[in-house]
């Protein structure tokens, strides 16, 4: 609980810091709904030319769409530091890490907010919170519980997967290119249902890099399309439970790895 007070006093901090420029911080927000709402027109004119994809409907595929992004907000707002960490490696800004008495991780994630993923938890909770009227949920108590359990569980998914590449770097100093690239998937195929996609694909995109656990599967449970699914129904159903067993293997494995990690000096 301690831990948790100083991770929620340190986040403030920046919060406060971003906001001394107001209107920096006012246009990167905006600058992030916008290029959110430009992906999900791309959407909007695929189901208006076809009138589906794979099934889904456009609000089906709002709320998707939806649900995908708000989680990527939660994964953006908390995690995304760990595009910082080759940078942090190799100046040795780690070696204060080591010195000071809260994990070196902890520390990294609350390096510093970036204010943009307010644009896509913005953005994400209007789509849900539209396509929510529209799409085939049964509103009970019991969903929307669910529904955010499942939204913080999608963005530990993506911050699992970044931290894990990221421990790669305490070895190899350098692995930016991969994680973006992996991040750049999680954005393009994160969108659309699993089933549109072969096979080999979809396995892919369900136990190597887990992006169907982020909103996919949890969307099937709540608009009650497990029926479709390639996987057993509870296992969809336990997506935000996924995210959590995930995010504590790509800590401990964070840990490992740092055993390898040599000071650059200064």
């Amino acid at each position: 609980m301690q831990r948790l007070s100083l991770l929620g006093t340190l986040a403030g901090a920046s919060i406060r810091s971003e906001l001394q420029y107001r209107a920096n911080a006012f246009s990167s927000i905006l600058g992030g709904i916008l290029f959110q709402i430009t992906g999900f027109i791309v959407v909007w004119i695929i189901v208006a030319r076809f009138g589906q994809i794979g099934g889904w409907g456009l609000a089906e595929l709002t709320f998707l769409y939806g649900m995908r992004l708000t989680s990527h907000g939660i994964f953006y707002a908390c995690f995304s530091q760990m595009f910082e960490f080759d940078r942090v490696l190799i100046t040795g800004e780690f070696d204060r890490y080591l010195v000071r008495p809260m994990p070196p991780l902890m520390q990294l994630f609350t390096r510093k907010l970036r204010i943009n993923a307010f644009g896509d938890l913005i953005g994400g909770t209007a789509l849900v919170f539209a396509a929510s009227m529209a799409a085939p949920v049964d509103w009970s108590p019991l969903a929307v519980i669910y529904l955010i359990l499942a939204i913080i569980g999608g963005g530990l998914v993506e911050g699992a997967v970044q931290t894990s590449l990221g421990s790669l770097s305490f070895r190899f100093l350098n692995t930016l290119p991969v994680r973006s690239t992996v991040n750049e998937v999680f954005n393009l195929y994160g969108n659309y249902p699993n089933t549109i996609f072969p096979g080999a694909l979809r396995a892919t995109l369900t136990f190597v890099l887990p992006i169907a656990f982020v909103a996919f599967f949890p969307a099937s449970v709540l608009l009650n399309r497990t029926d479709e699914l390639s996987i057993p129904a509870w296992l969809a159903m336990a997506s935000p439970l996924i995210g959590v067993l995930l995010f504590v293997g790509a800590v401990r494995l964070f840990r490992l790895q740092s055993a390898q990690y040599q000071s650059s000096g200064n």
